[in-house]
């Protein structure tokens, strides 16, 4: 496992480094990697960031079943562009059965921590079992939590996986200009339904 301290030194040499430098010197340390995505808006940068540099980087998509249709044709449009190396998992129970049986709970009841583990943390953990990386490419951003907020571009995550954040110091507005640049298509009509809140964590990272 690669200690705090270089960590923190990774973070102090790359801190102004672009997402092209963060991401070779990741797969230097180590090749067995993955990208996680969820086609949430700004997605398509982490994408092609990494598979720019590793085209045929694992990339990991969780789809919950609950998505709007507007980011499954994004999804779609994103996976024919940049030819990714796709790999889907969905929840054990289908939407429609999970509909009948539980909905989608308030965010403070013990159901809401079920249904969690149901859509989002269960399909993840068997992934990531599957894949068994050593780098985890994603694009979490500062500002966008309080958790996120006190993590940097290289974190370990709680299994001690090498957790890679290249747009971690990046604004919407540089992202916007990265898309625009590679003529990368956005979406905005997004719906994550384990997260009341923008700014609240969706479990996989805290």
């Amino acid at each position: 496992m690669i200690k705090q301290e270089y960590i923190t030194k990774l973070n102090r040499d790359l801190a102004a480094a672009e997402p092209e430098a963060i991401i070779k010197q990741a797969l230097a340390l180590s090749g067995k990697a993955v990208v996680t995505t969820n086609f949430r808006p700004y997605e398509a940068a982490i994408l092609h960031a990494v598979t720019e540099v590793s085209p045929r980087t694992a990339v990991v998509w969780c789809d919950t079943g609950y998505n709007t249709p507007q980011t499954y044709r994004h999804a779609e449009a994103v996976i024919k562009q940049l030819d990714l190396n796709i790999f889907l998992y969905v929840p054990k129970q289908t939407a429609a059965h999970r509909d009948v049986v539980l909905g989608i709970p308030q965010i403070d009841t013990p159901e809401h921590t079920i249904f969690t583990e149901q859509v989002k943390l269960e399909p993840f953990t068997r992934a990531m079992a599957e894949h068994q990386p050593e780098v985890w490419f994603t694009n979490l951003r500062k500002g966008q939590t309080a958790f996120r907020n006190s993590i940097d571009i290289f974190s370990l995550s709680k299994d001690g996986v090498l957790k890679v954040s290249p747009f971690y110091h990046w604004s919407d507005e540089q992202l916007d200009a990265y898309l625009a640049t590679h003529k990368l298509p956005n979406e905005f009509k997004y719906f994550d339904p384990t997260k009341a809140l923008a700014n609240r964590e969706c479990g996989l990272h805290a």
